[in-house]
């Protein structure tokens, strides 16, 4: 096996197989419904029902065949979006109907990563790389009034909502190791969130507002590659109550992108297996 899809429940603390495969897939999120499960593999996108009772289904993403990890669905179900290349050989966000169909473009300035979807639907937030300078962003979903929320303070990267769409949680070098912290989804100071000996990436709040799951690579990892020795985490909102919830072999392709259950009480996420 390359790919192992799974489920952890963090009430039982317990986790189960969803599905496995001889391809690379990567980034589950949980459609707001609970229905399905939808991931990349090899720049498409599919479905996959998280009961494990049927193999994955591609969606149509017409012109969009070289989609990354960046994806996600819109909180009432409706809408996807996507991260491809294929215009403009640089990553854009793009939005289609979760059904399938025709991409619309949302970001002019590229490249651009998405990453979470605000709770009214309205908006997203991503990483945005101008001039080499990685930072969080937020634009309408329409393509209007893209706002700048960091500001070169080291790499920020991997942004993701609160529930209540007050706080955008992101990653950010910018203390040196890469940390958690968060920033108002209005604009304004940064908090740090977390201080560990790990570098911490990907941050994803629960849709209760209790807990925030997030990915720990070793300290002398650069970046988020693939297939590293990782750690899933689970904290309070604030940074409280850290703790070590399994380690795998994983990272990139993990849980990129937001991955909790609809009631908050599980997550996905995907195990990898050392490639042949």
């Amino acid at each position: 096996m390359r790919s192992s899809v799974e489920i952890y429940n963090i009430r039982t603390r317990k986790s189960r197989i969803v599905w496995q495969t001889e391809d690379l897939f990567e980034a589950p999120n949980w459609s707001p419904n609970g229905d399905y499960l939808m991931l990349n593999a090899d720049g498409l996108i599919y479905r996959l029902s998280p009961a494990g009772d049927s193999g994955p289904e591609q969606i149509d993403t017409g012109f969009a065949t070289r989609c990354n990890n960046d994806h996600g669905i819109s909180p009432d179900g409706t809408l996807i979006a996507v991260s491809d290349k294929v215009e403009f050989g640089k990553s854009a966000i793009y939005v289609l109907p979760a059904a399938g169909g025709s991409p619309k473009l949302v970001t002019e300035n590229l490249p651009s990563y998405w990453h979470g979807w605000s709770p009214d639907g309205a908006t997203f937030t991503y990483c945005g790389i101008r001039d080499q300078v990685f930072d969080i962003y937020t634009i309408g979903i329409d393509g209007e009034n893209e706002t700048r929320l960091t500001f070169g303070e080291g790499r920020n990267d991997g942004p993701d909502y609160s529930p209540d769409g007050t706080w955008i949680y992101f990653n950010s070098s910018r203390t040196g190791l890469m940390q958690i912290w968060r920033v108002p989804s209005q604009g304004g100071e940064a908090e740090r969130i977390t201080t560990s000996d790990y570098g911490d990436w990907f941050p994803h709040p629960s849709p209760k507002g209790d807990k925030v799951v997030f990915v720990s690579y070793d300290a002398d990892v650069f970046d988020h590659p693939r297939d590293q020795h990782v750690r899933v985490r689970l904290m309070d909102p604030d940074g409280g109550n850290v703790e070590t919830l399994f380690e795998l072999f994983g990272g990139q392709g993990t849980m990129n992108s937001p991955n909790w259950s609809p009631d908050g009480d599980e997550f996905a996420y995907i195990r990898y297996f050392p490639a042949a």
